[in-house]
């Protein structure tokens, strides 16, 4: 028992030496305060991790949404003329407004074949007359690249809520039909055409909202969510058949176009015999 007893004396007594020292407690100390630290720092790092959690906002940076920045980029354009020198082109022809002053409606017609037909466009030309890179007014879908000789070829981009433009008169075309263009482009050169040899080296540019040629002079430098919002009138101004259209319907009912041109003259001969007999009338009473 005494031995015990001797023991554990001893032991306290060794123990208690130990606090004696001076460099024990601020030891402690120091080392409690790394043990804090290293918890603190470990705690931060861990709730600063976040790449672990599978976030569904699409707020957050760094997600990839795969937003349509075509789509989005094309409801903010404005309409634009499609040449690169907007300052340096001239509107050769203008577009055929059934609205306008009668000599600009005389201003906007095109001779061809013997017949005056209503520009459906505006036909661009450069001061100096030279040739001169065509571009996209607006971002869209190729939907249409044919060779004719009477239109000098033609471009056709599709849109958004119904909006189509057109371009005639071009050559060293760099596009095809099924190409998503942003806008400006280049989608070919300026060229002639057999429709409006006037026009020299130009390109006949259309806007159609739902298949209706529009004036483009009105939407230039405008956002497109102007001309999306466009309601056609059901005037003479949408009944406005293109040169191609026309050409179009020739080929697919030939007979229909004879038709109507001898239903014409039917009607031109009825009305000069009544002319004449109502002439006869006046004379004989």
């Amino acid at each position: 028992m005494r031995e015990e007893e001797n023991k554990r004396s001893s032991q306290s007594s060794s123990v208690k030496r130990f606090f004696k020292k001076r460099w024990v407690f601020p030891a402690i100390y120091i080392a409690s305060a790394a043990i804090i630290l290293t918890g603190v720092l470990w705690y931060q790092s861990s709730a600063g991790d976040s790449d672990k959690y599978d976030y569904k906002s699409t707020d957050i940076t760094g997600k990839k949404t795969n937003p349509p920045a075509v789509e989005v980029n094309s409801a903010l354009e404005n309409v634009k003329m499609p040449v690169k020198d907007a300052a340096s082109a001239v509107i050769k022809t203008k577009f055929y407004d059934f609205t306008a002053k009668a000599e600009d409606q005389e201003a906007a017609l095109v001779f061809y074949e013997n017949t005056y037909n209503p520009n459906t466009g505006v036909d661009i030309t450069m001061k100096d007359g030279e040739t001169f890179d065509v571009l996209a007014s607006l971002s869209g879908t190729v939907t249409r690249v044919e060779e004719d000789a009477v239109l000098g070829n033609v471009i056709e981009i599709e849109h958004d809520k119904g909006i189509v433009t057109q371009y005639q008169s071009v050559k060293d075309i760099k596009v095809e039909v099924g190409d998503k263009v942003k806008q400006g482009d280049v989608l070919a050169k300026a060229g002639q055409s057999m429709f409006n040899e006037k026009a020299g080296t130009h390109v006949h540019f259309e806007i159609r909202k739902d298949g209706v040629a529009v004036n483009p002079s009105k939407y230039i430098d405008k956002p497109v969510s102007t001309l999306q919002e466009a309601t056609p009138s059901n005037s003479k101004e949408s009944m406005q058949t293109t040169p191609s259209e026309k050409k179009q319907q020739e080929l697919e009912d030939p007979a229909g176009s004879d038709d109507q041109s001898s239903d014409k003259e039917t009607d031109d001969g009825k009305s000069k015999e009544d002319e004449s007999t109502n002439s006869k009338e006046k004379t004989n009473s």
